[in-house]
């Protein structure tokens, strides 16, 4: 983790296929609690997708009910991630295992290296998992009709909260 001055923010970047369900999600999410814990002027979140399908959609739907049903808020629009953004992230929370390497490829053809964690990762009962393990991974609510979003959602929440708690010591606080 980079030693941050007073002047720089840390940035990180929630990464899922499409950027229209999981890390937008995740973007919200984490914006929510970095500013409950005082943290905004010093952290920045973003979102964006491995994929190009919905470059410039608004996220999907039932993305914006789950999230306005918990008390969210998210105003957001697609992007994909490519190798030139490496350089700007200090922090990719990806949402599987297929995202990680994914954005591992990226990396590599960037030369460039932020932190890559599946954002499950920080779930402390997830903790003990290797990085790749299917465990950590948030599935796709995409193609689901049920309370695929509501899972998501409490899957996201629960591991903002352990990554948020461990922002101070990375910002040298």
């Amino acid at each position: 983790m980079p030693n941050l001055g007073s002047s720089q923010q840390l940035r990180v970047t929630a990464v899922c296929l499409g950027n229209i369900c999981r890390s937008p999600i995740a973007e919200a999410v984490l914006r929510d609690r970095i500013q409950a814990a005082g943290l905004s002027e010093k952290v920045v979140v973003d979102s964006a997708g491995t994929g190009d399908w919905h470059l410039g959609h608004e996220a999907d739907p039932r993305t914006h009910a789950i999230l306005s049903q918990n008390g969210y808020v998210l105003t957001h629009s697609a992007r994909q991630i490519t190798s030139s953004w490496m350089a700007e992230i200090d922090i990719i929370l990806v949402m599987d295992s297929s995202n990680y390497l994914n954005v591992e490829a990226l990396m590599r053809d960037s030369g460039f290296e932020p932190e890559l964690y599946m954002i499950r990762s920080f779930d402390p009962d997830l903790a003990h998992y290797d990085n790749l393990s299917p465990e950590l991974d948030v599935p796709d609510p995409y193609y689901d009709r049920d309370n695929g979003f509501a899972l998501v959602l409490k899957m996201i929440e629960r591991a903002a909260d352990e990554f948020v708690a461990g922002l101070p010591a990375r910002l040298n606080q």
